[in-house]
């Protein structure tokens, strides 16, 4: 009773995501997506893996195909299975998130060191590299900056951290997210080849659902994601989205465009610059996505 009491809060406050602790299995997720419906909330599902039946192979891809996102809650895990397996099934959740196009999460005493010390420890940056070269999307921190005393720090050492691990440690995409089909999944991989191959400053992706930016990021390009919706909520999901800076705009027949030229006169992307832009022949239509076009600003 106090979990859906605790739901109904947050539907009430109008959370973007719930975080589904001790997953058992794809059911889990469907029931909870089933009492959002039910209550009129558009909120995202973030899968919490840190039970034994979670990680069995075909639950795991079940789970994970069920999820909006999943959390890779290693303190808990760790407790259930031993620390010594949780590295292979941290990576095991990003390749299949990566595989699905969900988002993945990275969690628990990523700088645990710093609550206390105003320096991490070289395991500590060691591990927020490997989770950044396994691609994950997200690296949260809990007690670092809840309760710590150097929460600044922690965060600049992570970020410092992801930066130079990009810079000097391209990810390696999946050759395709067999997990995701259609004409928007196909769109965008190509889209993410004519970027890299034309050394484009930024991929502009024009989304109804989010779909479209999931997929333009589960092929992890090198390039930066400029997504545009017309719908708010589908804007501040879309934050947690690898690569990803998302914006609200009405819609409209060039609103992609329109923003990289907005964002040009700030300052933002360079003019002269090539953007790859991925659209529809419908604005606002979901699910339409069949267009690529690439603008110089």
């Amino acid at each position: 009773e106090k979990d859906y009491a605790d739901i109904d809060w947050g539907i009430d406050q109008d959370f973007d995501y719930v975080g589904l602790s001790f997953v058992h299995h794809a059911s889990d997720i469907e029931m909870l997506r089933a009492y959002l419906a039910n209550k009129g909330s558009e909120a995202h599902i973030i899968a919490k893996i840190e039970t034994k039946t979670a990680i069995e192979t075909s639950e795991l891809e079940r789970i994970v195909g069920a999820s909006d996102a999943v959390m890779v809650a290693r303190g808990d895990l760790a407790y259930e299975v031993g620390p010594e397996l949780v590295p292979s099934i941290q990576r095991e959740i990003i390749r299949l998130c990566q595989k699905y196009a969900k988002i993945s999460i990275v969690a628990t005493q990523v700088l645990g060191s710093m609550v206390e010390s105003p320096q991490p420890t070289r395991a500590e940056v060691s591990d927020i590299a490997n989770a950044v070269i396994q691609g994950t999307d997200c690296i949260m921190m809990s007690e670092e900056t809840a309760t710590g005393q150097y929460p600044i720090e922690a965060i600049q050492t992570m970020k410092r951290t992801i930066m130079a691990t990009q810079e000097n440690v391209p990810t390696q995409p999946l050759a395709v997210p067999e997990g995701i089909s259609g004409t928007a999944a196909v769109i965008s991989k190509a889209a993410v080849k004519i970027a890299h191959d034309l050394n484009a400053e930024a991929i502009v992706a024009e989304t109804k659902s989010g779909a479209t930016a999931a997929y333009i990021a589960a092929n992890r390009p090198s390039r930066p994601i400029i997504s545009v919706t017309s719908n708010r909520r589908v804007a501040q999901q879309l934050c947690l989205l690898y690569a990803n800076k998302s914006y609200y705009r009405q819609d409209g027949d060039n609103a992609g465009y329109e923003l990289a030229i907005e964002l040009a006169d700030e300052g933002l992307l360079g003019r002269g610059s090539a953007v790859v832009l991925v659209s529809g022949k419908q604005p606002g239509v979901r699910g339409a996505t069949d267009t690529i076009r690439v603008r110089t600003l």
